[in-house]
């Protein structure tokens, strides 16, 4: 498999852990709404295991397209993202609800309009990945 074909299936497993958490998210309006229900706890655990796979899948796209990849969309904090990935593997009884949720409410929408992009680079051959 080419770095390029590479690349586009650690998009669409990007694209994939963004939707399970936009689904996991309906419905959630504030942090609290994680803690106060099995339910909530449920879909932060879920959330949370998603936020785990981008990141491990961030570090891919950077592998396999290289440091100027990623660079070429400074819109998203990659290095937040990987590191959430991190905070969240090995310190998971740490977790802070409120952060979860923000990256949630804020961060999650841009993400997914940045892989967006990616995608169309990709499909035109942009320079970023060459």
């Amino acid at each position: 498999m080419s770095d390029i074909a590479l690349l586009r299936e650690v998009l669409r497993q990007i694209e994939e852990a963004i939707n399970r958490i936009e689904r996991r998210f309906t419905g959630i309006q504030s942090a609290k709404d994680f803690t106060q229900t099995d339910e909530g706890l449920d879909r932060l655990d879920g959330i949370a295991m998603m936020l785990i796979w981008m990141g491990e899948s961030i570090k891919n796209l950077e592998k396999y397209g290289g440091k100027k990849f990623l660079a070429a969309y400074p819109d998203v904090d990659w290095k937040g993202a990987k590191g959430t990935r991190d905070i969240l593997s090995h310190h998971y009884g740490d977790v802070d609800v409120e952060v979860v949720f923000d990256i949630c409410d804020r961060y999650i929408p841009s993400v997914k309009m940045t892989i967006e992009r990616m995608k169309q680079d990709l499909d035109a051959g942009s320079e970023t990945i060459q």
